[in-house]
């Protein structure tokens, strides 16, 4: 099974580039931004609590996270593999993932970190606000989600970097190059 992280600060493009590999490799694409979305958006308990977590700029508690992340990854048995987009987002969730994955006999593939320099961020984000109007891409919320990813979140890369398993990829240029840069990685596994 192939199972990849897809890495980077909000805005770094990983929900294009997943879309891609999810097409390529038949991955099933478990983003925790979607998870929640959902979850927010059918009004379920779960949801309305999760809603005022991100609502707030904060990230949502682990046990929540990895409780939803164990269900949609045990709805799909029959999967090639999957691709975890915004998770993990800490090295005890990390710890978590793959004491879970261990559980079911699995373990992660390879993580893939897009580069991309927060000034380049912040522009992609402006833009994604006016087209999609997210909540959690209004510019305060914004400036906590990157102060977060770059003071907690980018600490996970030393850890999959012990195991072997991190790669780290420029974010900044054409999406079909970046893709390639990606895929070139992913067929050496």
């Amino acid at each position: 099974m192939l199972n990849l992280v897809l890495f980077g600060p909000p805005g770094a493009g990983k929900g294009t580039q997943s879309e891609k590999l999810i097409e390529k490799y038949q991955l099933v694409h478990i983003s925790t931004g979607d998870i929640f979305r959902a979850h927010i958006k059918d009004q379920t308990a779960l949801g309305q609590q999760v809603s005022q977590i991100i609502a707030d700029g904060n990230l949502v508690p682990d046990s929540i996270t990895i409780a939803m992340l164990e269900e949609e990854i045990n709805k799909n048995p029959q999967a090639k593999g999957f691709i975890f987009d915004g998770f993990p987002r800490t090295v005890a969730q990390a710890e978590a993932l793959d004491k879970f994955l261990e559980s079911i006999n699995e373990h992660i593939t390879g993580v893939l970190a897009l580069d991309v320099t927060e000034e380049e961020l912040k522009e992609r984000i402006a833009k994604r606000q006016e087209i999609s109007g997210r909540a959690d891409d209004a510019a305060d919320k914004l400036t906590k989600r990157i102060e977060e990813y770059f003071n907690k979140t980018i600490h996970v890369l030393p850890y999959y970097e012990a195991q072997g398993k991190l790669s780290k990829v420029n974010g900044i240029g054409d999406i079909d190059a970046i893709f390639q840069s990606l895929t070139a990685i992913i067929d050496t596994y």
